[in-house]
């Protein structure tokens, strides 16, 4: 199999880690010497605790950075359920269905209640779990889409939970 790029590995990290690290480590190490400088007089003790501080604090700061940026690919907004954006928009139902959820506004609600809040999508009265299609919820690597899952009990709906498919 051949790859587009490889990059040979060292202790089993990719070059390019090593390359971010030295790009984060050199204006951490300027900035920890700022800060000593006011705080340590002496110049031996401060140069060790400037490389020790910055060989410490740069895989700390890119581990934060790689999780900001995973935070960021997953955030998406949430709204208060309305009806009208729940009917027009069905690729971006996640937004609303926590609003369902937490508010518990379908506990109690018989089925013909729910088809006409949520509207029909193929689930009968025969059944007692429906499903109504979410969308694909941002987030790394989210390939399934999510279900709101309603589960009756004598006709009158007792649980409301989401999952991916």
């Amino acid at each position: 199999m051949t790859t587009l790029l490889y990059l040979p590995t060292i202790f089993g990290i990719s070059l390019d880690v090593y390359l971010i690290m030295i790009l984060l480590g050199v204006p951490t190490f300027a900035f920890f010497r700022w800060v000593l400088k006011k705080f340590i007089i002496n110049t031996r003790t401060r140069r060790i605790t400037t490389w020790a501080t910055t060989i410490v604090a740069t895989p700390v700061i890119y581990m934060g950075l790689i999780m900001l940026l995973l935070k960021s690919l997953s955030y998406h907004p949430r709204y208060d359920f309305k009806r009208e954006r729940w009917m027009a928009a069905k690729e971006k139902r996640y937004e609303l269905s926590s609003d369902i959820i937490d508010s518990k506004m379908l506990l109690g609600k018989t089925k013909p209640e729910v088809r006409q809040l949520l509207g029909d999508e193929g689930n009968t009265d025969l059944s007692d779990h429906w499903n109504y299609y979410l969308g694909f919820r941002p987030g790394f690597a989210n390939i399934d889409p999510d279900v709101l899952d309603i589960e009756f009990k004598d006709g009158k709906v007792v649980k409301v939970g989401q999952h991916e498919t």
